[in-house]
């Protein structure tokens, strides 16, 4: 059974005589439906050296959109190279497909190499649905995938810019930055991504620590018309209470604490003196 990337293929064969022509690159447009926008320099200079000493060993596809331009449908790596490479000319197939099909085709190309990242694949998704008024389950049907899958790679978006730069430079995987959608307050995301990042935790124990942020904050239950603050897990909040008062005597401030237990309060008293005093170390010496 084809699969739609290979129909695709097929049905550009049957619409097109497949003449191999040398195109000037400067007669190239990019395509604007390109779900990469990152490229590896070592790889391109690596394809360059390929293609100068070896040519281009597999020609480039684009689409006519004028008398005088073209439109890359599939092979910006190889172009891209070529530019590198000092090249004029490339050797392109010119297909007859619609803007529509050409963006599809293009996603399809790339989602097919294991390297396209988790967001640039999630944005060409989710332009392809935008630009021409397709539902989920249509581009599921298009790309091959379930609607399910199509609907968890569009929820990644909801993660910030700055949240999606952070994932992609530390090398997180799709399961991180999923668990990271089941935090709903933007500041407790941060801080358990900047966690996660600066422990290096596996997905294993990113599913655990989102679970405790997730319990540990306030959920308010409405009965009878009040609100009453219901807290899981406060072991998190403690944890960052002795965390701050150790670090403060291993600074040499003699901070004091004292946790009291009632029925409704957990309570905590901390004096820290006004004077820093030195460690004993330094008194000593």
């Amino acid at each position: 059974m084809l699969t739609d990337i290979e129909a695709m293929r097929l049905n550009f064969m049957l619409k097109n005589d497949n003449k191999v022509l040398e195109i000037p690159i400067v007669k190239i447009r990019p395509n604007k439906a390109q779900p990469r926008k990152t490229f590896d320099e070592t790889e391109l200079a690596a394809l360059s050296t390929s293609i100068s000493e070896n040519g281009i060993l597999q020609p480039l596809s684009v689409r006519k959109i004028s008398a005088a331009e073209y439109e890359l449908v599939a092979g910006e790596r190889r172009l891209r190279a070529s530019v590198l490479a000092g090249l004029r000319k490339v050797p392109c197939i010119v297909l007859k497909c619609s803007e529509k099909e050409s963006a599809i085709y293009a996603l399809l190309e790339n989602l097919q190499r294991s390297d396209l990242g988790i967001f640039e694949e999630a944005r060409g998704i989710s332009k392809l649905i935008r630009r021409y008024g397709l539902t989920q389950e249509e581009a599921a049907n298009r790309l091959g995938k379930s609607q399910s899958t199509i609907a968890n790679k569009l929820r990644l978006l909801r993660l910030t810019y700055e949240e999606q730069e952070w994932i992609v430079n530390a090398g997180l995987t799709e399961r991180h930055a999923r668990a990271l959608l089941r935090i709903e307050d933007d500041a407790l995301r941060h801080e358990a991504l900047s966690k996660i990042i600066s422990e290096n935790l596996n997905t294993s124990q990113t599913d655990e620590l989102v679970g405790i942020l997730i319990n540990s904050v306030p959920k308010t239950i409405k009965s009878k018309g009040t609100s009453k603050a219901v807290i899981k897990d406060l072991r998190i909040f403690l944890n960052t209470i002795n965390k701050a008062i150790d670090t403060m005597r291993l600074a040499g401030i003699d901070a004091q604490s004292n946790k009291k237990d009632t029925d409704n309060f957990i309570e905590y008293t901390i004096r820290i003196p006004k004077r820093h005093q030195k460690p004993d170390a330094e008194k000593t010496a």
